[in-house]
This record gives structure tokens, C-alpha cells and sequence, in this order.
């Protein structure tokens, strides 16, 4: 039965390379002919939060439409980079299949791994020896490979986490709530009345915020939460709380017409109807 369903999965792969290599060929498509990596770079991050919000919904059909669309962004760089002559498809995955092979020794050799933990610290051994080989001993920064492009939230919880893996972390929990505490005081005291007169700073302000920021972020890794869901479903939860709101009122617009009394009201009324 698997090999029937790995078949299958191989024969449909092969068709959606071809379809994308006839879009792209001469009489395809004039849009997907125009596409360069630049203009198609934007819809794979949109397509990668499709995929992530499919999966808080629990919208299982819906995940499999994006998951296709998050595969047609990687073929169709394959593609291009075909046409460029960097590499193609096949090579994209034959460099997958080796990767996964020599960073599982232990399922594909003999080493032995008992726990994620131990999984997790050889994996990281053998990414920087793979560094070492290819001559890029720039990158063996513990932190040198996380792309300071990417969004930032996710960013800190990179560098909170890779950081922790040589031991430079808090201890425990408890440790930071007291950095959260600290960095919430020193934030008021960047905007307290007699700083605000004395001329405060903005880039004061913006440094103790983020301070204050990425220390949340390492508090939701240590608490296992990932901070970018639970900032997801806090901003629907405020989404369907605020709407909540307006239907009350009778219309957004009417929500400007209130007092401040009224709407916390409102918002105390949306929050004891979600129970």
C-alpha cells in the first residue's frame, strides 16, 4: 500500500514539473513567462502564512489547496533556476534526499539517538561540519546562519534558542518573568512624566521595548509556546472581539460617536459572550 501512495505521490510530482515547465516555455503563459525570483519571492512569504493559518483554523482541506500553492513557489524557482542554468528540480531534491541521510546517522548509520535532544545536538554538529567542509567557517557563528531578513519575532526566538544550545540562557522560568519585570521598569522609565519633559529619547524608548520584546519571546520558549501563534490567535481573538463590538453599535463608524465608558463596556459584553 505505501509504495502504491509513494508512486502515485512520484507520478503527480512529475506531472506538476512538467505543467510548470510548459507555463514557462515558449506559448505558455505571458504572467508566468515575465516572473523572475524577485517577483515571485513576496507571494511564497503570503503563500507561507496561508499555510500557517490553514493549520491554527484546523482547515484541513484548505491546508492541502495551499500546501499545493506553497509547492508551486519551489517549483517555480526550480524552474527558473533551470532556465538560468544554476540547477533544476531533480538537483533540489537529490541535495534534500543526502541532507536528510547524513543528518540521521542515527536512523541512516549507526550512530545512537534515544531522544529529540540528542537528535537536535547532532544535527547541529553535522550542519557545522558541513560548514567546515565547504569552506564557509564565516557562517560557524552559533548564530550565523540565522538570516536577519526574516520576520523578527521569529527571528529572536532563533537566537534566544540557538544561544541556549551552548548554555546562554536563564536557568528557569521564573528567571524570566523577573527580566520581563526589569525590562517593563526600565521601558516606564523611559517614558515616566519627568523623562517625557526632560526630552526622552525615541531611539530610548524603541531600544527598551524591543528589550522588552525579545525577552517575552524567550519567555514563550521556555514555556514551549511559539510566539507567533499565540500573537496570532491573541490578534483574533481581538479581531472577533472588536467586531463583536461594532455589530453592538450597530456599524464601525458608530463605535467614533462613543465615550471611552461605553466602549470598555462593549468590550467587557464581547469578552463575557465568547463564555
Amino acid at each position: 500500500m505505501e509504495s502504491l501512495e509513494t508512486e502515485e505521490a512520484a507520478r503527480n510530482l512529475i506531472e506538476s514539473v512538467r505543467i510548470m515547465a510548459r507555463l514557462r516555455g515558449p506559448g505558455g503563459c505571458p504572467w508566468d513567462r515575465e516572473q523572475t525570483f524577485d517577483t515571485i519571492k513576496r507571494h511564497t512569504l503570503e503563500e507561507t502564512y496561508e499555510v500557517f493559518d490553514a493549520i491554527e483554523r484546523r482547515a484541513w482541506p484548505e491546508l492541502k489547496d495551499e500546501l499545493g500553492d506553497l509547492l508551486l513557489q519551489i517549483l517555480f524557482y526550480s524552474q527558473m533556476a533551470s532556465e538560468a542554468g544554476y540547477f533544476d528540480i531533480s538537483d533540489v531534491a537529490a541535495n534534500l534526499n543526502a541532507k536528510l541521510i547524513r543528518r540521521h546517522p542515527h536512523i541512516f548509520g549507526d550512530v545512537t539517538a534515544e531522544d529529540s535532544a540528542t537528535v537536535l545536538k547532532n544535527w547541529e554538529e553535522i550542519k557545522r561540519e558541513e560548514k567546515r567542509t565547504a569552506g564557509r567557517e564565516a557562517e560557524l557563528s552559533v548564530l550565523g546562519e540565522i538570516p536577519r531578513s526574516m520576520p523578527a519575532l521569529i527571528e529572536a526566538g532563533k537566537l534566544g534558542s540557538r544561544a541556549a544550545k551552548v548554555g546562554f540562557d536563564w536557568p528557569d522560568v521564573h528567571g524570566l518573568f523577573d527580566k520581563v519585570d526589569e525590562e517593563v521598569a526600565e521601558l516606564r522609565a523611559e517614558v515616566n512624566p519627568q523623562t517625557e519633559a526632560a526630552g526622552a529619547s525615541e531611539a530610548a524608548i524603541e531600544e527598551e521595548l524591543g528589550d522588552l520584546m525579545f525577552t517575552v519571546v524567550n519567555l514563550a520558549r521556555h514555556l514551549k509556546v511559539d510566539p507567533e501563534s499565540a500573537l496570532r490567535r491573541a490578534n483574533a481573538k481581538f479581531r472577533s472581539r472588536f467586531q463583536a463590538m461594532e455589530r453592538q453599535a450597530g456599524g464601525g463608524e458608530s463605535l467614533a460617536s462613543l465615550g471611552p465608558e461605553k466602549l470598555d463596556q462593549l468590550w467587557r459584553e464581547a469578552k463575557q459572550a465568547e463564555k
